[in-house]
């Protein structure tokens, strides 16, 4: 039976959420330094504070001029990220002209240098466990609630990036979906936060976010008779940003991945090159999870994979299909360890994950509709096809 019965929600939340700017800061960062050598090695933290922005991390390039450059010009990558969020008033969330930034870059550990790399034979950048999901409520394998509550933001985003509108771009939303015998049959709350001009009067702001976020993203018909939409339900809400609160990369992990619908192994994603696990193990996961799905070998499956620093090859693979899969799961497993290779550097060349893309994950997930699969191959269903013919054959032989 599916682990989903009853009530279950998700949220997700803006790019002008002060958490998820270090995250665009951080990824922008990363990208930064994969443009002047795919090899470079990133680890990139970001805190944002009132009128101050610290970029500190651990980096390390073939050519100690790359190294300078990326961080002479890290003061201004920051400034554009805020000016891209839409921010611009120091009374309500960041001026990217007059701000504070403090940009702290240190160089990678030889140590840690001598035990992850080694071409082929690349160890993990760190021990740790990650996860990938994928399930068949929506037509791009992410959970229901997820969904919805990324639309949501999006959608008013838009009307940020539109102009016009009292809309501010900091904002978050909320879905609850009612569950029955482990399908979805509804939303019953949406909770929606919006940044607005302090002029603006509540109620119109109130009105400007039923009418053209909520109901063009909630049909009636995915309404149940308990449906309710909660909006600034703790009343007006003009400060914002780093004004309103600190933000810090990689506090929004549930909402990078599946909003709370599997596990997660706890590390982030943002800020982190491909040699670090927590990143790209989390999206070969994804990609192992999608592909099972949409081969019809599970109507919902999680991945999880665990790793050693400095050991290429997984120390576990686990496949879980919630007594939705057509095989048992152990049978997956072994078929995934075939299909797919799992150490960092296969996982790097297959997934073509040396390129400058991850600015674009930052915001509204890692995952789903929002990831283009020729840009980020996570999302391809390449693997689908002969996946569910291997096992098949597999099932006659052990048959015959």
């Amino acid at each position: 039976m599916s682990v989903f019965e009853g009530l279950f929600t998700s949220e997700a939340v803006s790019a002008g959420h002060p958490d998820k700017l270090c995250d665009q800061i951080s990824d922008a960062v990363l990208d930064a330094f994969l443009r002047l050598d795919p090899n470079a090695r990133v680890a990139c933290e970001t805190f944002a504070a009132n009128d101050k922005i610290i970029v500190a991390g651990e980096f390390r390039t073939t050519r100690p001029e790359d190294f300078a450059a990326v961080e002479a010009g890290a003061p201004e990558l920051v400034r554009a990220v805020l000016r891209e969020v839409g921010y611009g008033h120091e009374a309500t969330d960041i001026d990217p002209a007059t701000c504070e930034i403090e940009v702290r870059f240190n160089r990678q550990s030889p140590e840690i240098e001598a035990g992850v790399d080694g071409g082929e034979e690349t160890g993990a950048g760190d021990q740790g466990l990650m996860f990938g999901h994928a399930v068949a409520e929506t037509e791009h394998f992410m959970p229901l609630a997820w969904s919805l509550a990324t639309d949501l933001v999006a959608r008013a985003s838009e009307l940020v990036g539109e102009g016009g509108s009292a809309l501010r771009p900091d904002g978050k939303a909320q879905v609850t979906v009612r569950y029955r015998e482990g399908k979805p049959v509804g939303v019953e709350t949406v909770v929606l936060s919006w940044q607005h001009q302090f002029e603006s009067e509540l109620e119109a702001v109130r009105a400007l976010l039923q009418a053209e976020v909520i109901d063009q993203v909630i049909p009636s018909h995915l309404r149940t008779p308990q449906f309710k939409a909660l909006i600034n339900p703790a009343g007006p809400f003009t400060v914002g940003g780093p004004k309103g609160d600190t933000g810090l990369t990689g506090r929004k992990i549930i909402v990078d991945t599946y909003g709370g619908a599997c596990p997660h192994g706890g590390g982030a994603f943002s800020g982190k090159d491909p040699t670090k696990v927590d990143r790209s193990a989390a999206y070969v996961a994804r990609h192992i999870a999608k592909n099972i799905v949409a081969a019809r070998l599970a109507n919902r499956c999680t991945v999880q994979l665990a790793y050693a620093i400095g050991v290429a090859e997984p120390v576990s693979v686990n496949v879980e299909t919630y007594g939705t899969g057509t095989i048992p799961d152990a049978a997956l497993a072994t078929a995934v360890r075939a299909a797919w290779d799992l150490t960092p550097a296969g996982i790097i060349r297959d997934l073509d994950l040396l390129r400058p893309i991850y600015s674009d994950t930052a915001v509204l997930g890692h995952f789903g509709r929002w990831r283009s699969p020729a840009h980020h191959r996570w999302e391809r269903l390449d693997k689908a096809a002969a996946l569910a013919h291997q096992l098949s054959q597999d099932s006659l032989e052990a048959v015959g």
